[in-house]
């Protein structure tokens, strides 16, 4: 134990840095998956035919291939086509891309959750369809869908975990370093997972606190990541 202790006071600092890196990619990867994600969702509820299948193809395709084989085709594929990405971008979008999959389904099930009476109701008034999306409908959906949505966060906080394969020097790289100079996997891995628990539980903490502020009485949704 105090072997444990001493080398996980002698690689705080590296640690510290790698998780601020794993938040950074994401909280980066986690907006553009909801901007990407919303605009999945409003297409499959009110978008023309071929838009709908558009964003169905594109949800299907993001769940149901591994991260690691998207972050692969971006970082070593694109470079085929003439586009060479940096580490950190590749992670970004390949994060980002694979989020909004799993994020659209989160709003797409809260909008329709609403149902066609808040839509009827907007246009009643004189709202067009658009004007209602935005200021009835989608502030309801909004705060119905955080529940299951909340997911996504930590699920996500997990998974970056694979971007250390390009390099890109989040925690588990980190990790991966300690390893190799001390030459001790299990204490220098058990570290990093000490540190990814407490930003999971923070995460946690913080998602719950903003849950209970939105609830909306009456109205309840579930669901989980594939």
């Amino acid at each position: 134990m105090s072997g444990w202790l001493a080398l996980f006071k002698r690689y705080l600092s590296s640690f510290i840095a790698g998780a601020g890196v794993t938040l950074e990619l994401t909280f980066i990867g986690l907006g553009l998956g909801f901007i990407f994600g919303l605009a999945l969702a409003l297409a499959r509820v009110y978008g023309p035919k071929w838009l709908r299948a558009f964003a169905t193809g594109y949800i299907e395709i993001f769940r149901g291939t591994p991260l690691l084989v998207q972050l692969f085709l971006i970082y070593y594929g694109l470079p085929s086509l003439g586009l060479t990405l940096s580490q950190s971008l590749s992670a970004y979008i390949a994060l980002g891309f694979n989020s909004a999959a799993y994020q659209a389904e989160y709003l797409r099930g809260a909008i329709q959750a609403i149902g066609q009476s808040q839509m009827m109701a907007g246009r009643s008034i004189g709202l067009t369809t658009w004007q209602t999306i935005r200021f009835v409908i989608l502030p309801q959906a909004l705060r119905l869908a955080l529940p299951s949505w909340s997911n996504e966060p930590i699920s996500l906080l997990k998974t970056t975990a694979v971007v250390f394969l390009i390099a890109v020097q989040d925690l588990m790289a980190r990790a991966k370093r300690a390893a190799t100079v001390t030459y001790n996997p299990v204490g220098s891995y058990l570290a990093a997972a000490v540190i990814y628990l407490v930003m999971v539980f923070a995460v946690s903490a913080l998602l719950k606190w903003a849950e209970r502020k939105t609830r909306i009485p009456g109205f309840e949704m579930g669901s989980k990541r594939v």
